[in-house]
């Protein structure tokens, strides 16, 4: 009697790993040792990437517990023989830490806001608008990202030092405004979308908001809904997760920038710039405090400066394991979406 299709599947089912094999010709060992070399050479690669991430932190870890006669110690290499955090004091005192910590958290925040703020608002309108010129100014935003801003340094400097709006503050007081040593010029560079990467974040929002379907915009307007309540009720509420990306990416490069921060914000204490001078003044402690000729040896100068680059980027870290979630998920959308 001939077996029903049902019944040929149950006992294929019930077949073992071999007999099954037999049947497919080989097909099934084959396909299983195909899947197994993939996932090993998966796990390879992706060990490889974790350790070359993680390695430096380890290091630098390892290296701000050591005393100073442990980093000469050949026999000392991961795990401090004098353990120590004397290493993270003086770090603490060279960058004044908590108040350029205040000072940068400050920053770096309100910044990240503002350009979300305002990115999200043009990469909407890119994205839904027709306006004149449309294509020429997405190509200024796609030069703001290709354009290093060290290029327009100079005239950075000279316009916010020579600060004027058409001609008023000159007419009316005789002097133009010196705007420079001030978080003001970097603010209003944030706000008219040309600060950090604001280009970047320009263009994710544009992919982002290009792939929502045009129907749900077309359904709030039937409902009564205008444009900015559609924008702010519909469109945002989606977008998400890749605001929450745009906004980390913001918060993280205003967190380490030292370009912008040295040309604005000269006067105010922030971590980026204080990092920049740990060896000078440890080699001043050194020889004004201890009085040893010569400051500090060139391995201990790396052992302060790389205690100083751990507390620097901890609270980083701190932030990236609460915002895991909406970043990752922005990753997986976006991936699919564009």
């Amino acid at each position: 009697m001939t077996k029903t299709k049902a019944e040929k599947q149950l006992t294929l089912q019930n077949a073992s790993f071999w007999e099954r094999n037999r049947m497919s010709e080989g097909y099934l060992l084959k396909k299983t040792v195909m899947n197994a070399a993939v996932k090993i050479c998966r796990a390879i690669l992706l060990f490889g990437m974790c350790f070359m991430i993680l390695q430096p932190i380890l290091n630098k870890s390892s290296i701000s517990f050591m005393a100073e006669e442990d980093l000469y110690n050949a026999m000392v290499i991961n795990i401090p023989e004098h353990f120590t955090t004397a290493n993270y004091e003086l770090a603490a005192q060279f960058m004044s830490y908590w108040t350029s910590f205040r000072n940068t958290l400050v920053i770096s925040l309100t910044i990240a806001l503002l350009q979300i703020s305002v990115t999200a608002l043009v990469g909407y309108g890119f994205a839904r608008f027709d306006f004149p010129l449309k294509k020429f100014w997405f190509a200024c935003v796609i030069f703001i990202i290709v354009i290093p801003p060290q290029t327009i340094s100079t005239s950075l400097h000279l316009h916010f030092r020579f600060f004027d709006i058409l001609g008023l503050f000159q007419l009316t007081t005789g002097d133009t405004v010196n705007l420079r040593g001030s978080v003001i010029p970097y603010y209003l560079m944030s706000a008219g979308c040309m600060g950090l990467k604001n280009g970047l974040y320009i263009f994710m929002i544009r992919q982002f908001f290009r792939n929502i379907p045009k129907e749900l915009e077309e359904a709030a307007y039937v409902d009564g809904c205008g444009t900015l309540r559609t924008f702010l009720k519909i469109m945002l509420p989606d977008a998400k997760p890749i605001l929450t990306s745009c906004f980390l990416f913001a918060f993280v490069w205003q967190w380490t920038d030292g370009f912008y921060s040295k040309m604005f914000l000269g006067n105010t204490t922030l971590l980026s710039t204080q990092l920049n001078m740990i060896a000078e003044r440890l080699s001043a402690y050194i020889m004004n405090t201890l009085h040893q000729a010569g400051g500090a040896s060139v391995g201990y100068t790396n052992c302060i400066v790389s205690t100083g680059t751990l507390m620097v980027i901890v609270p980083l870290l701190i932030l990236y394991l609460f915002a895991q979630k909406g970043f990752v998920e922005s990753l997986s959308s976006s991936g699919i979406k564009m």
